[in-house]
Order: C-alpha cells, then structure tokens, then sequence
C-alpha cells in the first residue's frame, strides 16, 4: 500500500505563512480552530489515508462509519491542504463574522457530515444508474466538499458581483459551478461527485430546509450568537456585523490569499493536485 507523498511540506510551511500575514488575532475562532485541526491532522493522521476516506463500499456496506467523521479533515499531501486552507481561511473570516461563531461551529460540523451522506448518496445513485460498481470504490478525502458548500453560503449572504474564472467573467451565483465543471475537466484526479455534494449541501442550506431544522435544534444558542457576536482584532476595534467590517474584508483580502483571487487559487490547485488511480481528492 502507498504511503502518502508529502515531499518538502512547502504547503505547509505556505499555509503557516499565509496565517502570521493575516495574524492569528485577526482570524475568528471556529476558523482558527478548524485550520489547526487540519494541520494537526495532516501532520499526526489517526490514520492511513485509505482507512479514512469516504466511500459506498467502505462506508455503508462495511458499516465503517467513522469514515465520515475523518475523511473531511485529512488530506492527500501538502499542497491538498494548503490550498483547502487557504480558502478556508478568507471564507472563515467572511462567514464567521457574519454568522457569528456558535452559529457558523454548527455549520462546519453539520456540513463536514452532510457532505459525506450526500456523496455516498449521489455514489449510490450512479452506481445503479450505470450498473456499475466502481462508483462505490470511489473513495474521497479532503475538505473542499465543504468549502463549496461554504461558498454557496457566501454567495448567499454576499449577492451580487462577478468574478473571474479562467479569465472568463461570471455572475458570483454560478461561479461554484463553473468551478465545478472546470476542476473536474483539467484536474480528473479531484472528485466531481464530492465537490458536487458540498454545492447541493450548500443549496440545502439556503434555499431548502437545512437552516431552519439546523435552527430549531440549536435554538437559542444559535439566534444568541449572531445577533451579538463580537470579535477584536488586533488594532484593537470591536464589530458587530457592520459595513466597517465588510469594507476591511474587502481592502484586506490579499492578506489571506497571498495575492491571489479564489479562482486563481483554485487553478493553481489544479496544476499541483494530487493525482493517484483509485482515489479522489476533495
């Protein structure tokens, strides 16, 4: 059985950089806690890779649920990670000091779950559509599942704008689709279908039910946090959910992506993933 390619660990040493430029004061609290999980993880996996990701064979045949729980916050090698951080790290900022932190703790853990039913779900489903079984040995690892769902919040909660994907500019609203279609055609190594569950995750979450039973079971802890959550950096300021804040998002987003849009990241991600037969990478 391979052993994951870690090579020199520069994704990590990048990602630690590209946390100290956007200082560890100014990053909300799920979203550093998240970040450090990850690295943790990366660097003291529970274990080996082909024991944690997700698929229908391993999943829901062998009854190995923990599966779900793991493979979301372990990764294929370095560069896997740093990118998924990376774009992490400016969806934390936005969504966590919008949402608030108890609010946005829930999303993560629901998500990081959701996205894996719904990738077996969708996997289950092509395996009987195609009559083919090699649906359900499709196993992912990795958390850009749950930064598509991330994105469709954010394209949620930030309407409007375009952006540019291969040059070509595209209304915010459908940018995580063209995405979609694009990283699976230039990188087939990655996970259509996991990338695919995240959006529809998301699309739960905005458009169907998935907020208000994700409410009505957090109840008061959830309403509580968005309406007050404070948060400080380390200028010293507090906010509250306010236009001062969205205009420091907006002047200081090179911070958290070294300079790069999250469409550049994402094609960069795709020059550099990790590729291996067998195995889709989140």
């Amino acid at each position: 059985m391979q052993r994951r390619a870690r090579g020199s660990n520069l994704g990590l040493v990048l990602l630690l950089s590209q946390i100290y430029q956007a200082g560890f004061n100014n990053i909300p609290p799920v979203t550093l806690a998240t970040l450090g999980l990850n690295v943790f993880l990366f660097l003291k996996p529970l274990k080996h890779l082909m024991k944690v990701c997700i698929s229908v064979n391993e999943s829901y045949y062998r009854q190995d649920w923990q599966r779900l729980l793991l493979s979301p916050f372990h990764h294929a090698d370095d560069l896997h990670l740093y990118f998924n951080m990376v774009s992490m790290l400016w969806k934390g900022i936005k969504l966590e000091r919008e949402l608030g932190s108890a609010q946005f703790a829930c999303i993560i853990a629901v998500f990081s779950q959701l996205v894996g039913i719904m990738y077996l779900l969708l996997e289950m489903v092509l395996t009987e559509i195609n009559d083919d079984h090699s649906y359900s040995m499709q196993c992912a690892v990795g958390f850009s599942g749950v930064l598509f769902a991330l994105k469709v919040l954010n394209n949620h909660y930030h309407p409007g704008g375009t952006s540019y994907v291969m040059g070509i500019a595209v209304s915010n609203r459908y940018t995580c689709w063209v995405e979609l279609v694009l990283i699976h055609v230039l990188s087939p190594g990655t996970s259509f279908v996991g990338h695919l569950s995240g959006i529809l995750v998301g699309l739960l979450y905005t458009k169907g039910p998935l907020k208000k039973i994700m409410e009505a079971s957090g109840g008061v802890l959830l309403h509580g946090s968005s309406s007050g959550q404070t948060f400080y950096n380390n200028a010293g300021y507090s906010d509250h959910r306010n236009h001062h804040y969205r205009q420091n998002t907006q002047r200081d987003f090179s911070l958290y992506t070294g300079g790069l849009s999250e469409e550049e990241q994402y094609q960069r991600a795709i020059r550099n993933s990790f590729h291996e037969r067998g195995r889709r990478w989140n």
